[in-house]
Formats: C-alpha cells, structure tokens, sequence
C-alpha cells in the first residue's frame, strides 16, 4: 500500500497531532531525507517526505521514528532517526498502531506490507511479534503516553481524525 492508496488529508491529519508535516514531493524526484532512497519515506526536523508511490510501512515508520524520539532530537533530524534496539521496536510497534488510525489501511494490512519489505523479528512475521514478543515496546510507548491497553486491545493515543 502507497500513499496514492489513502487519504492524504487523513494522513497529514494524523501526522500534525504529532506536530509532524506530510511533505509531498512529485513524482521521479528524490526524497529529501530518505535514509533508504528511491521511494522511501524521508525526515527532516518535523517534515515527512514522500511520494505518490512511498510505501505507507515506510511512511508510518519514519513519522514514527520522530514521534518516539520527541522535540528535542527531532530538531536536528536529518535522514538517519538513530536510536537503539528498544526505539526501534517501539518505533515498529507505533507504526502498526497508527495503521489502525487510517481509513483502509489497519494492522494486518500492516503485517503484510512489513513482511513483505522485508522486516525481520524473531518470530519470522510482523503478527507473531506484535502479539507475542513485542510486550517491552508496548509498555515503553505506554510510558511515554503514546498507547494503551484497551479490553487487551493496544491502539495508539491520538484524537479522532477530524476532532
């Protein structure tokens, strides 16, 4: 799934509670920011770079890797989010959080598409982890007032789009 696939307003919406800027560059341009170049998302400060054919996994994790880093890092962001291996499973599990906040889009779409790219968990697929060795990145996004727990549910804690 492509950021041509969704609702762009919807998108930015849920970006800008996080004080982050969908930034849309044109088609066959570079992507400002793109640790991994050709279609994959960018970051620079507060603004998300992508094209019509950025991967959204590729999108919601970078956004995800600024949310979890907070204001201070994300200052001086520039292409690489850094972090260690803790962030960085807080930062996937975010991601498939906010697949749930887009119309369309939600977890298991989410799961194939990170399996498909080509992430790698212990368990061999994106589901496994998230449901069975994923509970240290819950709690620490939890901590840090960005999940919760809902009837054994973990959503992330974001307004409805468009309140």
């Amino acid at each position: 799934m492509c950021l041509r696939d969704i609702d762009r307003d919807e998108l930015a919406s849920l970006l800008a509670f996080f004080s982050l800027c969908l930034r849309e560059v044109a088609d066959h341009e570079s992507i400002p920011g793109s640790y991994w170049g050709d279609c994959e998302a960018g970051l620079i400060g507060d603004d998300v770079y992508a094209r019509a054919d950025t991967p959204l996994h590729s999108l919601l994790h970078e956004s995800s890797h600024a949310i979890v880093m907070g204001k201070h890092r994300r200052a001086a962001l520039d292409k690489d989010a850094g972090g260690d291996f803790d962030e960085e499973n807080a930062v996937c599990f975010l991601q498939i959080l906010l697949a749930d906040c887009l119309g369309g889009v939600g977890r298991e779409r989410m799961f194939k598409d990170m399996d498909a790219w080509g992430y790698t968990f212990r368990l061999g697929a994106a589901a496994l982890w998230f449901t069975q060795d994923a509970e240290q990145a819950a709690l620490d996004l939890q901590a840090a007032g960005l999940a919760r727990c809902l009837a054994g549910q973990w959503v992330a804690i974001v307004p409805s789009i468009g309140e």
